[in-house]
């Protein structure tokens, strides 16, 4: 009997509650036993786990590690940042027949810990511009993220990103053209639930972020009048919930804008099954955000939901490709007050049977395929 292809995981994320990363997992266990390295519990689908402690960076922050990238001594900061130092430590002289590096920065620490087997990359994002609007990732960060992406995307036995768009990004830069594995969530059983003709139910989902433009939702909500709700499910951002704070206040109380706790990311689409339309219009305020196809949409599908969004490339291919919704001229609030104007009844039933027709071949079965077969093919060598 063949013995069990061993997998090693590496994302310096909270695994247990990182969508993409569980998914990844999901997938790869119908492919080998596999053990991951991150912060926080144990992630359901893992054999083993090595936790890294939450006070471990992911950057180098340090005196000495920020020094690294100041002196652009790329070589020396590549494994300078706690978490990697950590990753192996932990992993010690275990050995894997291949290793799943998610995101650029854990991509150095991932051959470290391979001992020669093949890495797979999962780019969740263009990851030199994961933060270019906030200064001190600009200039000390994107660098090395560059330089990791020229050091050892190239050496890896094959990568995967979220659209399509992203993919072209890497392969003009690097000369590598990642797969595409985009953020679905698995098929969910669900029909369209009725549409009123009186009253037209939005929804959002996901982390309360600066920049994701969720105060123009609450306000183009409330001044589109009665016929709108706004139902919120928001996961409190790293600022310590202040602009969770904010987006309540700009509510101001008012009965047709809900907060809710956040639900756990398999339990969001039958949680919002019972609205109507899906909302996300998000700025292009970096190339991430201009290029963004998110968790969200997948969920708006599964959750059987029509689908309002600002002009971004990815998310308007989506909507108009399948015909589940309705794409407006720009981000402002004036533009999403006239787009919901525009929304009859009607319309919204037809888009949430389009969706309805369209949630197997957008579900993430579909990419958990891709997902395999990369990592089969880096296994072949060693098979």
């Amino acid at each position: 009997m063949p013995a069990t292809n061993r997998i090693l995981v590496v994302s310096f994320s909270p695994i247990y509650r990182d969508a993409r990363v569980l998914r990844q997992i999901s997938a790869l266990e119908h492919v080998g036993e596999v053990t991951t390295v991150g912060y926080g519990d144990h992630p359901a689908g893992a054999t083993h786990h090595f936790q890294i402690p939450d006070g471990n960076a992911s950057l180098p922050q340090t005196i000495p590690g920020v020094l690294t990238l100041g002196l652009r001594q790329w070589k020396r900061a590549e494994m300078a940042a706690p978490a990697s130092k950590r990753t192996v430590e932990l992993v010690g002289d275990r050995r894997y027949d291949v290793a799943v590096a998610n995101d650029a920065r854990a991509l150095p620490a991932a051959f470290a810990v391979a001992n020669g087997a093949p890495v797979v990359a999962d780019l969740h994002e263009w990851a030199r511009g994961e933060r270019t609007h906030v200064a001190a990732w600009r200039i000390l960060v994107s660098p090395l993220m560059d330089h990791i992406c020229r050091e050892y995307l190239p050496r890896t036995s094959a990568a995967s990103t979220v659209g399509a768009e992203i993919a072209k990004l890497y392969e003009r830069e690097y000369g590598v053209r990642p797969q595409v594995v985009r953020n679905a969530a698995p098929f969910h059983d669900l029909e369209p639930t009725r549409v009123s003709d009186d009253v037209i139910r939005l929804v959002h989902t996901g982390a309360a972020n600066y920049g994701r433009n969720i105060e123009a939702m609450i306000e183009a909500t409330i001044r589109a009048g009665e016929r709108y709700t706004l139902d919120l499910y928001l996961v409190p951002a790293a600022d310590g919930g202040a602009y969770l704070k904010t987006l309540k206040e700009a509510a101001g109380g008012n009965p047709r804008v809900t907060f809710h706790d956040p639900v756990k990311p398999h339990e969001i689409p039958d949680t919002i099954n019972e609205y109507d339309v899906g909302i996300f219009w998000i700025p292009p305020f970096s190339t991430n955000a201009r290029l963004t196809l998110p968790n969200k949409i997948f969920d708006f599908i599964q959750g059987r939901l029509a689908v309002a969004v600002g002009p971004s490339i990815e998310m308007v291919k989506v909507v108009n490709d399948y015909g589940i919704g309705v794409v407006s001229e720009d981000y402002t609030v004036e533009s999403i007050i006239e787009t919901l104007a525009s929304i009859t009844p009607d319309q919204v039933r037809a888009w949430k049977s389009a969706t309805n027709r369209a949630a197997h071949e957008l579900s993430f079965e579909r990419e958990a395929q891709t997902i395999q077969s990369m990592v089969r093919g880096a296994l072949e060598p060693t098979a």
